[in-house]
């Protein structure tokens, strides 16, 4: 592990410059591990003697998306909280954004950070990460917990629906699918653009508020952040066809839970998942949007803590 004040890439752009978000939960220390050659960044708590929990987060969010749920996670939880390559304090290297190679590094990272075997839970982009991440090590995963996410060859679509009602979720797929005009519109324009996204995807308009704002797009202008950011989606195909391949030889063995609710973008996480685990179950959290963790903390904290504590056994 590196100073956590002065974390320095082993591969990507330095990301020194972008603040730490403030106030952090209590009892929670950041850590820069190398994950395989790329420097990622996670925020660790809870109980070191009991099970790990591994937090994922989506665009346009970082580690932060989870601060509500973890400190509701660490009395009986040892928690991991993880950026993504490319994301938040993590390094943005130029390298392969397919959900396989990010689930490699992201792994890697948990390992550095000794935990041998982990319940992985993600949100969005984690969650397309997290799918390959059990694809690849499902013997190191105890579970796995699935937040409001097509996933990239399994259940996202392969078009935009023309149903203006659906369309507005999920343009932004072919958007940043075009070559240089996102950057071209965006750059500079990060912090409109992140606002957007979390005031018109969440229930409440009031759930972030400015400096929540300001810490998101912070990361999404930070120096590789947007290139970074828009290569998952344009790596999807890629990713699409790694899982594709893995799934035509196991299907998820691990207990799988999916977490919708009531205004989302995915109606019935558990049921889109079936086909392709054995073991998967649904739930759906009440009043909130795509952003569940922030709008609803509480309930995704329950809704981990009863998958996790309901298969303690197996």
């Amino acid at each position: 592990m590196s100073d956590p004040a002065h974390p320095s890439p082993i591969s990507g752009n330095p990301v020194r410059d972008l603040p730490l978000p403030a106030p952090e939960p209590a009892g929670f220390t950041h850590h820069w591990v190398d994950a395989d050659g790329v420097r990622l960044h996670a925020v660790e708590g809870g109980r070191p003697d009991r099970p790990a929990v591994v937090l994922l987060a989506g665009f346009p969010q970082t580690w932060w998306a989870w601060r509500k749920v973890m400190p509701a996670l660490a009395d009986q939880f040892h928690v991991i909280a993880v950026d993504l390559p490319g994301q938040g304090h993590s390094a943005r290297p130029d390298i392969s954004y397919d959900t396989h190679t990010a689930a490699a590094h992201v792994h890697a990272a948990v390992t550095a950070l000794g935990v041998p075997k982990y319940w992985l839970a993600a949100h969005d982009i984690g969650a397309w990460v997290a799918f390959s991440l059990a694809l690849k090590y499902p013997s190191r995963l105890h579970g796995l917990a699935l937040l409001d996410a097509g996933i990239p060859g399994i259940t996202l679509p392969d078009a935009i629906p023309t149903d203006p009602e659906q369309a507005w979720k999920t343009w932004h797929f072919a958007f940043h699918l075009v070559p240089d005009l996102p950057e071209t519109l965006l750059t500079g324009r990060e912090r409109e653009y992140v606002d957007w996204f979390l005031k018109a995807k969440s229930l409440f308009p009031g759930t972030f508020d400015d400096a929540e704002v300001e810490q998101y797009a912070a990361s999404v202008a930070a120096p590789g952040g947007l290139r970074a950011s828009l290569a998952y989606y344009r790596d999807a195909a890629k990713s699409a066809r790694l899982n594709h391949e893995a799934l035509a030889q196991q299907r998820l063995d691990i207990p799988v839970l999916g977490i919708s609710s009531s205004h989302g973008s995915v109606p019935d996480m558990g049921a889109s998942l079936r086909p392709w685990a054995e073991h998967a179950t649904g739930t759906v959290v009440p009043d909130a949007g795509h952003f569940i963790p922030d709008e609803q903390p509480d309930a995704v904290a329950a809704a981990l803590t009863a998958f996790i504590t309901g298969h303690d056994d197996d």
